[in-house]
């Protein structure tokens, strides 16, 4: 069970990046990408603050330094996430710039092994070298 709800949540993340992508390249045409990233950071403040709020969280405990120093560097490389993702979607095309941006999960591979001490298995690393080729032929630009 806990392994399948993992999987639905993993999936329902896919599904809203996916919608995240073709609203932010609609959104981002009349404004300048940082203030697209700006209204959009608002409304998730927003939605979690109340989810927090309204599920009893904000009484969870106390936050380690450590935590808070993790978190913080999470939240600075979110925000430039952000703000390069709404960039490249003024620039490009969403069904480009997206399989671009999921170079991350390659990247994630690479810095788990490096510094969590994960360890992938060679079918592993083959997916993640199909993820790598696939992101950049679905970016290519189609001979003319």
């Amino acid at each position: 069970m806990a392994q399948s709800s993992w999987w639905a949540w993993a999936l329902a993340s896919a599904v809203f990046a996916a919608l995240t992508a073709i609203f932010g390249k609609v959104g981002v045409q009349d404004i300048s990408s940082d203030l697209a990233t700006l209204i959009r950071t608002v409304v998730i403040l927003v939605v979690l603050g109340l989810l927090v709020a309204a599920t009893g969280q904000f009484r969870a405990g106390p936050v380690t330094p450590r935590t808070w120093v993790f978190l913080v560097l999470s939240g600075l490389a979110t925000g430039a996430s952000w703000l390069c993702y709404y960039r490249a979607l003024k620039l490009g095309e969403a069904a480009k710039v997206a399989p671009i941006d999921k170079l991350s999960v390659v990247l994630v591979a690479l810095f788990g092994v490096a510094f969590l001490g994960e360890r992938l298995a060679l079918r592993n690393w083959v997916g993640v070298a199909m993820v790598a080729l696939g992101a950049l032929l679905i970016a290519a630009r189609a001979p003319a």
